[in-house]
């Protein structure tokens, strides 16, 4: 499984000391959900991404989220874990700042970086914590999930990083998504191709 160098990020699991695991019990799923999920986990554990477990302290359960093609978008009910981390301050930037940062240009390029949160690692001593619960079985992610409480800190602190150079000049960036901006034609096409290739 690629990713970005646990240098660049890598996405930890504090929890407050006063907090203790909650192992959510598997709840009831609508049976045309039931298989839909199988086929979702077993995408994600194909890709590496997952990881079956035992014997874990945190547990949440799936929440299946229907998307309009049909298919099932599997969110995983990760309040108690979320209720027990502590907040990451990193900074987002300001919505007004990048507007105004961008209107002076004429070209744009908006590209979403949803793939991008595969591409972060979980820290290794916190995997488990981010178990859930199916008919088939315990797995956690290797990988950065959807749902974690500072996830968005942790890709925008990534993104800085991969970025700092080139943010508020020839792109603007807030967590998944960017902005690839230039004045003439021939500078955008350069700027737009290279973006993608860092995520590959």
């Amino acid at each position: 499984m690629s990713g970005l160098n646990e240098n660049i990020a890598m996405h930890k699991l504090p929890i407050k000391p006063e907090c203790k695991p909650v192992q959510q019990k598997l709840q009831r799923v609508k049976p045309e959900m039931l298989l839909k999920i199988r086929d979702e986990v077993k995408k994600q554990f194909d890709a590496g991404f997952l990881q079956a477990v035992t014997y874990s302290d945190w547990v949440a359960n799936i929440v299946p989220v229907p998307k309009k093609d049909g298919k099932v978008r599997m969110c995983v009910d990760y309040r108690d874990l979320n209720q027990a981390s502590p907040k990451d301050n990193f900074p987002l930037p300001h919505i007004g700042t990048l507007v105004g940062n961008t209107a002076n240009h004429s070209y744009f390029s908006f590209m979403d970086g949803f793939s991008g949160y595969n591409k972060i690692k979980m820290c290794p001593d916190n995997m488990k914590k981010t178990t859930f619960i199916t008919l088939w079985g315990t797995f956690f992610y290797k990988v950065m999930p959807f749902g974690l409480k500072n996830a968005g800190a942790t890709y925008q602190r990534a993104m800085v990083a991969l970025f700092h150079d080139m943010m508020h000049k020839e792109i603007e960036v807030y967590v998944d998504d960017m902005i690839a901006k230039s004045r003439t034609e021939e500078e955008h096409i350069m700027i737009s191709a290279y973006l993608p290739q860092v995520f590959t």
